[in-house]
């Protein structure tokens, strides 16, 4: 497993698609504070959406993005096609935020952008695999990832956003 911290290559290194077809160039987030969020539309967390929304137009004018990834290995909690995922997010939330094409974030076919977030403990200690949909890394303004947070917490929860403005500040 490696960390942005052990190999100098931060998250934001790594090629991935976007949602929608064609390179999501995570290289344009550079120097920027990004919440990276593995998403699912069938999730009883699925709710999470609007608060990411939120918190997302909040700071977007001060350079901060949240990223969504869209993940399956939960349960199949994210069947849906590209194009089905984005109707959803949009018409269901108003999601405005980024999105990425549908990956895995453990296992054998985890995806690169998480073999660099996983080796980062959250408050908890925890480390390793992802637990489920809509666990959270901050990726500061220096390309590596600052915080983690687990599933349950809320995007709106004083933890994020007091981590969320220390990268802006």
């Amino acid at each position: 497993m490696t960390t942005a911290d052990n190999n100098g290559s931060g998250p934001l290194d790594v090629e991935i698609g976007a949602l929608q077809g064609g390179p999501a160039d995570l290289g344009q987030y550079t120097g920027r504070p990004v919440l990276i969020v593995n998403v699912a539309s069938k999730c009883g967390l699925t709710p999470q959406y609007a608060g990411l929304e939120r918190l997302h137009e909040r700071y977007a004018g001060q350079g901060f993005t949240v990223l969504g990834v869209p993940c399956n290995q939960f349960l199949g909690q994210e069947p849906g096609t590209a194009g089905e995922i984005a109707e959803f997010c949009s018409a269901t939330y108003g999601v405005t935020f980024p999105m990425t094409e549908k990956v895995e974030v453990n296992g054998d076919g985890r995806h690169p952008l998480y073999d660099r977030l996983v080796g980062f403990a959250d408050a908890e200690g925890h480390t390793g695999d992802v637990r489920w949909n809509f666990e959270k890394f901050l990726i500061g303004r220096d390309g590596k990832v600052a915080a983690r947070f687990s599933p349950q917490t809320e995007p709106d929860s004083a933890g994020i956003v007091t981590a969320v403005e220390a990268q802006l500040a």
